[in-house]
């Protein structure tokens, strides 16, 4: 028993260590990482950043990218809608000195050092906070470092966005919170 509990752990860091994620991109032991000083990998989003909050944007940092990063961008997704999936956050062009989002950013297309954020699922630019209609749902904020500053317009979306930067990827970070609303 306790052999194969051992082969499941190893087996378990093997796949998580080599696994691919949903956009098809390798994970290796140089992925970048992504924190929030609201809330930990795994743990509930606060309902200040939610649609029963204020909605605000939450501060994201993130380091260990590789010296040949010339800019991010980040995404904000949350695969349990009932659709199979709905983007919360698009987010690009960002130079690679920045290694922060404040809290509560605009919702204009293009902030400051040419910042732009795309187009969410709820049809405009910045941050929609988690609003599920039920249940509890899993939002997956990942950024990408790209080994290029692509200087793209504003108003792409999150399939538009990736099409563009996904030959420029060159390491990504990902944070996982969660949502449900109160009597749903």
């Amino acid at each position: 028993m306790k052999t194969r509990i051992f082969f499941y752990f190893l087996f378990g860091l093997f796949f998580a260590a080599c696994s691919a994620d949903r956009n098809g991109i390798e994970r290796s032991e140089n992925t970048m990482i992504l924190t929030s000083d609201a809330f930990d990998n795994g743990q509930e989003i606060p309902v200040k950043y939610t649609c029963d909050g204020e909605n605000m944007s939450p501060y994201l940092s993130w380091d260990s990218f590789p010296e040949e990063t010339k800019s991010f961008a980040i995404i904000c997704d949350d695969p349990d809608a009932p659709s199979g999936g709905w983007v919360h956050w698009v987010v690009y062009n960002i130079p690679v000195e920045v290694t922060f989002l404040q809290e509560g950013l605009a919702t204009d297309s293009v902030l400051g050092n040419g910042i732009i954020q795309g187009l969410t699922d709820f049809k405009r630019t910045g941050y929609g906070g988690p609003c599920p209609p039920s249940g509890t749902h899993r939002y997956f904020f990942k950024i990408y470092a790209l080994n290029d500053s692509l200087d793209l317009g504003p108003g792409l979306n999150e399939e538009q966005l990736l099409r563009k930067i996904t030959p420029n990827i060159i390491s990504q970070g990902e944070l996982m919170g969660t949502y449900r609303r109160q009597g749903r």
